[in-house]
């Protein structure tokens, strides 16, 4: 999620003049719980005058490692530098192509082309947010280096058809994991299994999210990870010894003391965000014209957003907006029809499943510090804009 979109929630999604009864998400929130073991956390680093590289920062890499059940994490200032300097650990550049989904946050894309290398776009399941591994297999050429699947809204990718595709072609698999802290598909965490590496994003409005910027990259590679480790710290392991034309992307003392805080309460509040999606699900399952989120087989998400989609999204975002709900669209430009693509990306009309979902997805309040009762405002809400426009 954007920083704007958190700023413009207010702005873009309910009435003029409004007050909102339902927040989309309560940062404010979630730094009170945590109040004092954060405060703490925070002025451990800077009374130690330690702020780079350090031994907080070392310390959350070994815990978030275990928690990913996986044996490297290797922390650097963005989720999509932690894709960018993934795909270049990997050798991933120009003349290169690199799957990619249609429909997913523009960061994906950009990844990819900030290498050099081209992302192609493959559509998603008509019911599920993730890369469909049929029309994946069509789109690998020669000149496929790389897979990367969006564990999308918190919902993990068919990772074993998805691996199964990169070891017969003799692939990369490069996880993009931003909106998926602790999802788990068939049992194992997403980023422990068949790929090379997956890349995690902690913006404050994640799962597990930071005070500011900051990502990690997770490998079972070691040599992968050293390689990791010298690329963010421009191309070093001993200073002044450039052994790699690296970058600074360094995740600070700061926002590794406070992930280390947060990633103790990460199950918890990934299970309060369950029980609300559960909630939703049992409340809108028989509304009319709307479409709900589909629990694939083998996975458990871990709802980073609840996304329903109707056809009249306009009509009932309005409706909620006036009802003091607030919500957001994820994302209302498709990838290829943006701006920053208009000379790269297929035409309109390619695509129709990422331009439906542009124009048809609503994201519902949800998060670890919505009240259950808020969650059924919603509910009524929803269900008396269908009553009325039935």
């Amino acid at each position: 999620m954007a920083a704007a979109e958190i700023a413009g929630a207010d702005r873009d999604h309910r009435g003029p003049g409004m007050t909102a009864r339902v927040r989309f998400l309560d940062l404010a929130a979630a730094y009170d719980e945590l109040r004092a073991e954060t405060d703490a956390a925070v002025a451990r680093v800077l009374d130690s005058g330690r702020y780079l590289l350090g031994p907080e920062l070392e310390a959350f890499e070994a815990e978030f490692a275990a928690y990913c059940e996986t044996d490297h994490c290797i922390g650097v200032n963005s989720g999509m530098d932690a894709l960018r300097l993934a795909l270049c650990a990997l050798g991933v550049g120009p003349g290169d192509e690199v799957i990619v989904p249609s429909h997913t946050f523009i960061a994906s894309w950009l990844a990819v082309s900030a290498t050099g290398a081209t992302p192609v776009p493959v559509e998603p399941h008509e019911h599920h947010p993730t890369l469909d591994p049929l029309l994946v297999e069509k789109a690998i050429t020669s000149r496929t280096r790389a897979i990367l699947p969006v564990h999308l809204y918190g919902h993990p990718a068919d990772m074993d058809a998805l691996g199964e595709l990169a070891r017969r072609h003799g692939l990369h698999m490069v996880e993009d994991a931003a909106q998926a802290h602790g999802a788990r598909y068939r049992g194992r965490r997403v980023g422990s299994g068949p790929s090379s590496v997956a890349a995690f994003s902690f913006y404050p409005g994640k799962n597990l999210g930071a005070f500011g910027d900051g990502g990690a990259v997770v490998t079972a590679d070691a040599e992968l990870a050293e390689r990791l480790r010298m690329l963010r710290n421009y191309g070093s392991r001993q200073k002044y010894v450039h052994e790699l034309r690296g970058a600074n992307s360094r995740l600070d003392e700061i926002q590794a003391a406070v992930l280390r805080v947060r990633l103790a309460c990460l199950d918890e509040w990934n299970a309060r965000r369950s029980a609300l999606a559960d909630a939703y699900l049992s409340g809108l399952r028989d509304v009319p014209g709307l479409t709900l989120p589909v629990i694939a087989a083998g996975t458990e998400p871990v709802w980073h957003l609840f996304t329903v989609r109707t056809a009249r999204r306009d009509e009932l975002r309005e409706h909620l907006a006036s009802c003091g709900i607030e919500t957001l669209t994820h994302y209302p430009v498709p990838v290829h029809l943006s701006p920053a693509y208009a000379q790269q990306g297929p035409p309109e009309g390619t695509l129709p499943l990422a331009e439906r979902f542009a124009r048809e997805v609503l994201s519902l309040p949800i998060g670890p510090h919505l009240d259950p009762a808020q969650a059924l405002e919603v509910v009524a809400a929803v269900r008396d804009w269908a009553s009325r426009s039935g």
